[in-house]
């Protein structure tokens, strides 16, 4: 590996599926999967396509009852290209003699390259080199350069291109037995010697796809169409030395693009009027130098160099093409069908990333969640609630996609999945609402839809909340907190648990926040939105007090995860360790036992912890003193030492989160954390989940670690705020963000100092806040300030 390039040497079936995910090209629309095209979907390779946005739901039938399912469609596959010497089979790493084999993928310019050598017999060789991409300046278009070189003799080699429309959606094992037949009404066609399409629909969502392929051998190619695949077939003759070049140009759009009539029709335009590949790569190395210009970030060594794959692949899910669709951020990218292409939580990781380089991007993934506030209404209502209730898993209309049941692979049985309980997901929202407007100064996006999903989403919490009277505090029972191994109480028929601190504590933010909304709309936008939502001062001054008590319960001198943990079993930690090794899924361990992990002190990720992620210690000792607590040092350290020790981390967030923390804290151990997150994919800590799909929240949350968390960057009250703890292991870095209308501003660490430059422009002097000083720095000013021991 180079700095811009990630590279795999030899080819092991065991490891081709999490190169796939890693190798995966995109551009914010669509994106398809590292595959090798002259390999179809089996045990070792998984080809997909993904569009974003692009869903479908389908029921299947089980004795009694049906099971509904919506997924992010794996949509036809553009990929296929096989090649063979004439009458023989065809050529593939797992049918050939492979003597060499190496694919790297270029983030400087969104290439991926496959050199592969082929032994024929006879002392005859063959050296296939391949280049793909996935245009970024054109969101609709992708190619596929293959390079046959003979040696050792002449060679006559069968060249087969396809368009292939009988894919499944069958990447993730458990799902399987589920239906995944999401395409019908396949159709294909010739539309010029050189040129096939296909078209198709899904077959409940209706979404019409166009997918239309160009061919250039430099020899005749004949076509035939075998349903469900059309298919264009070139002869070779390929001399000793001399390199034959195939090229295969494709175009895709869906019903769901703007601006367009018929999907076919303009996919057909579309790569008719493409250049050819070296021009196409040109454009595509102009649009990703942009990017990288936008998204600078220079940290030495190997954090560097994964940092950048992260980066890569956040860019590829959500790049500017992203702003103008409506669509969400897929847990898993747009690299696998893990989690059905669902939309969690984890935006909270992804946006304070996106917010400070692409905010256009965030304002899009914002608009999805405005446009399904009605949908989270209705949820609320059906709950006998007022306000907003954001689903667990969304999808296209944002109903709630949470599976009412999961498979257990350890024990293979089907359990109750109660995590719709986790209603903290509002809170989410609710913050990204808030970071995005603070970061970019959009006050017409605060004052109109953000507003509206504030105070939609306070009004909520505020109904959820239960005066108690013997605590004399308020109380919100039955949900399940970010941990999520804990669902119910022990031995209890009813799933839920109360006061789970971290769902407290972002709804008494939530509330304030809503609050201090109003207090700042101007009159005629306040008095529109008071009138089309009844609110009264009654309901705002419930809101006020529910903020100010909120129950937070504590136990053995820490803050307890939730009202009745301090009262749960301790765990032999060490006997698990020693009988399982690898414990992160604790979970399914211990029901494979008949034990539930509902019985101990014993949490999958950061849950309380979180608290230290989203808020400044500052800011959280502020919101403990409004809710009536003191939070001091010693109380925070006790109470990250307590889950330390106590968490399996069982999710690719849990290392993120505990790093930040501990470094935050200028506490030991936070690079080990560190590290496992920057590792969590490249190195599939979780055991096989990332051939599924990557890890989008973490990924991006790696970014944010070094954008905000080891700098103390905030953006709060019209300034930057910066509290540098780096750590000794990165102490030395930089990067450029974007803020309130200035681009480009560069911040760089070296070891004791802070330099600070921003860019000449029209705009305002920025202010700069330390915790002992503060400056005002000019357009086209730096600033160098050096930093405490």
């Amino acid at each position: 590996m180079t700095g811009w390039t990630w590279q795999y040497e030899g080819y092991d079936p065991r490891d081709e599926r999490l190169r796939e995910s890693l190798c995966t090209l995109g551009n914010g629309c669509f994106a398809t999967r590292g595959s090798l095209p002259e390999c179809s979907a089996d045990q070792v390779h998984y080809p997909g396509t993904y569009a974003a946005g692009c869903y479908n739901r389908l029921t299947t039938r089980r004795p009694g009852h049906g099971v509904e399912n919506e997924d992010m469609v794996n949509l036809p596959n553009w990929l296929p290209l096989r090649f063979r010497l004439a009458g023989q089979r065809w050529l593939t790493p797992d049918t050939g003699t492979v003597l060499d084999h190496r694919l790297i993928l270029h983030l400087s310019v969104g290439l991926l390259e496959r050199r592969t050598r082929y032994a024929l017999g006879g002392h005859r060789t063959l050296s296939v080199r391949q280049q793909r991409l996935v245009h970024m300046a054109d969101p609709h278009l992708a190619a596929l350069r293959t390079e046959f070189t003979a040696e050792g003799g002449a060679v006559a080699l069968e060249v087969e291109a396809a368009l292939d429309g009988g894919v499944t959606n069958a990447g993730v094992a458990r799902y399987r037995d589920l239906d995944g037949r999401h395409l019908t009404h396949v159709h294909t066609g010739t539309h010029a010697p050189d040129m096939v399409w296909l078209r198709c629909r899904t077959r409940t969502s209706d979404i019409r796809i166009g997918m239309a392929a160009r061919l250039t051998a430099g020899a005749p190619a004949t076509t035939h169409h075998t349903f469900p695949r059309a298919v264009q077939r070139v002869l070779l003759d390929l001399e000793p030395g001399r390199t034959v070049t195939v090229d295969k140009t494709v175009a895709l759009h869906t019903s769901r693009d703007p601006a367009i009539t018929d999907p076919l029709g303009t996919a057909i335009s579309r790569v008719g009027a493409a250049p050819g590949f070296d021009a196409l790569l040109e454009g595509q190395r102009t649009a990703w130098r942009q990017l990288w210009r936008r998204a600078a970030l220079h940290v030495p060594g190997e954090a560097g160099r994964v940092l950048r794959l992260h980066l890569f692949h956040v860019l590829q899910t959500l790049s500017p093409h992203t702003a103008d669709l409506d669509v969400g951020v897929p847990a898993r990218g747009l690299h696998g069908e893990a989690y059905r292409g669902h939309v969690f939580w984890d935006e909270l990781f992804v946006l304070p990333y996106l917010n400070l380089h692409f905010p256009e991007v965030s304002r899009g993934l914002l608009h999805y969640r405005h446009r399904r506030l009605d949908r989270a209404r209705a949820a609320a209502r059906a709950n006998g609630r007022r306000g907003a209730q954001y689903p667990w898993q969304s999808g296209s209309d944002g109903r709630e996609e949470t599976q009412e049941l999961h498979l257990n692979p350890l024990s293979g049985r089907w359990l109750p999945d109660h995590s719709r309980l986790q209603r903290h997901v509002g809170s989410a929202v609710a913050y990204n609402v808030w970071q995005y407007c603070e970061a970019s100064g959009d006050a017409e996006f605060l004052h109109t839809k953000g507003a509206e999903m504030l105070l939609e989403i306070a009004r909520f919490w505020a109904d959820s909340a239960t005066h108690d009277e013997r605590l004399g505090r308020h109380r919100i029972r039955g949900v399940v907190g970010p941990d999520e191994y804990h669902d119910a109480y022990p031995g209890a028929r009813e799933a839920g648990l109360d006061d789970n601190a971290y769902t407290n504590v972002t709804a008494a933010w939530v509330l304030e926040r809503a609050l201090e909304v109003l207090r700042v709309l101007p009159e005629p936008r306040r008095r529109e939105l008071v009138e089309r939502t009844g609110l009264d001062h009654g309901e705002l001054d419930r809101w006020e007090d529910v903020s100010r008590t909120l129950h937070l319960p504590f136990h053995d001198g820490v803050i307890s995860q939730f009202d009745g943990y301090g009262e749960l079993a301790e765990l032999d930690w060490d006997g698990y360790r020693e009988r399982y090794g690898d414990i992160r899924r604790l979970d399914r361990i211990l029901e494979t036992e008949g034990d539930t992990v509902n019985r101990y002190r014993a949490s999958k990720q950061a849950d309380v912890l979180m608290l230290g992620y989203l808020f400044s210690p500052s800011e959280l000792r502020r919101l403990f003193g409004r809710l009536g607590h003191r939070l001091d040092e010693d109380l925070w350290r006790r109470t990250v030492d307590y889950y330390l020790s106590r968490t399996s981390h069982g999710s690719t967030l849990s290392g993120l989160v505990h790093g930040w923390v501990l470094a935050r804290a200028r506490r030991a151990g936070a690079w080990a954390f560190c590290q496992e997150a920057l590792r969590g994919d490249i190195a599939d800590l979780q055991g096989g989940t990332t051939d599924e799909g990557i890890h989008l929240g973490a990924m991006a949350g790696t970014l944010d670690l070094v954008q905000r968390g080891l700098t103390g960057l905030e953006t709060r009250g019209g300034a930057l705020l910066l509290d540098p703890a780096p750590l000794p292991e990165l102490s030395s870095y930089e990067f450029a963000v974007r803020y309130r209308g200035h681009w480009g501003v560069r911040l760089r660490l070296e070891r004791g100092r802070l330099e600070i430059t921003v860019p000449p422009s029209d705009r305002d002097p920025i202010a700069v806040r330390l915790p002992h000083r503060e400056v005002r720095v000019e357009p086209g000013e730096t600033c160098e300030l050096p930093l405490p021991d």
